[in-house]
């Protein structure tokens, strides 16, 4: 693990100092690494061609101005959203496999994420775009979201948005679950972690009620509509979000979901990982009914449950 800039790290010290007797001080310490989009994630060298070869365009959702990009011309649109931290080049592998298999890919860049400008950012305006999107492009066949993406493609189907179906690589389950995973990594404890939870809601949405807030981004207790499927897709060993997460969806998704766990490539080399790719291009073109006649392509792979 790279060596944390020593203000970080001041703060992480401060907070878990704090952590016992006062965890709300632990929770204003930590806030702003929490809600931090920096450093903004490059291009990879093993990315750049696709991203390169993109059609890009910008367009404005909740005020932000932001980038497209588009790759392919079939007649059916698979959406693509990045995860918190993220950007669309990140999507790469699977932008080859679903061109190769004729469809049109869109994909953006968050507020202050990849090359979209902006300092802040939070999940309503990853909800945004994708409902400005499909304004400009129309149903999409699937939307394919990692991590805080996957949540967010979720959410907005859960609100309107109209797809065949949906693909979540890596996404926790509700939202609420963030600022445990976020403070259980910096050992804070429990009550910090709710106190956390506590300050990003009065940051990002003044005088809403937090536990409607909460309940809006928890599609695990109130799951996408029926009957759009579910695909979830999540390493075993992911340190970020844990498997259970996706455990969870399945669950409350039923019989129209299916968890393709894989080995071996951790939270975000899990997006380039052969058997994602498989089951995220024959989800997009046989749906859940393809998904479940694959066999496991590797060692590193695992038959869908259900």
């Amino acid at each position: 693990m790279p060596k944390l800039p020593a203000s970080v790290a001041a703060r992480i010290a401060i907070a878990r100092a704090a952590a016992p007797r006062s965890p709300r001080l632990a929770a204003r310490a930590v806030l702003p690494l929490f809600t931090s989009t920096r450093p903004r994630r490059p291009v990879a060298p093993r990315e750049r061609a696709i991203h390169d070869s993109a059609r890009r365009s910008s367009f404005t959702a909740a005020g932000h101005e932001l980038v497209s990009y588009e790759w392919g011309s079939g007649a059916q649109t698979v959406l693509l959203v990045h995860g918190w931290r993220g950007r669309a080049s990140q999507f790469a592998p699977l932008v080859r496999e679903l061109r190769s298999e004729g469809f049109r890919v869109i994909a953006f860049d968050a507020p202050a994420h990849g090359d979209s400008p902006g300092r802040r950012a939070d999940i309503r305006d990853w909800i945004a775009a994708i409902e400005d999107l499909q304004q400009r492009h129309g149903r999409f066949s699937a939307i394919v979201g990692h991590s805080l993406g996957g949540l967010a493609a979720m959410t907005a189907v859960a609100e309107g948005t109209s797809a065949g179906g949906v693909v979540a690589i890596a996404s926790v389950g509700d939202a609420a679950v963030t600022t445990n995973v976020f403070a259980g990594a910096l050992r804070l404890g429990d009550r910090a972690a709710a106190e956390l939870a506590t300050a990003f809601i009065h940051r990002v949405a003044p005088g809403l009620d937090p536990v409607e807030v909460w309940r809006r981004f928890d599609r695990v207790a109130h799951p996408i509509p029926a009957p759009v499927p579910l695909l979830l897709v999540h390493d075993a060993a992911d340190r970020e979000v844990p498997v259970s997460e996706s455990e969870r969806l399945r669950a409350a998704h039923d019989e129209r979901a299916r968890a393709v766990v894989v080995t071996g490539s951790g939270h975000s080399r899990v997006l380039g990982h052969d058997a994602t790719l498989d089951a995220v291009t024959t989800f997009a073109l046989r749906g859940l009914a393809g998904v479940d006649a694959l066999a496991p392509v590797s060692a590193g792979s695992a038959r869908p449950t259900a």
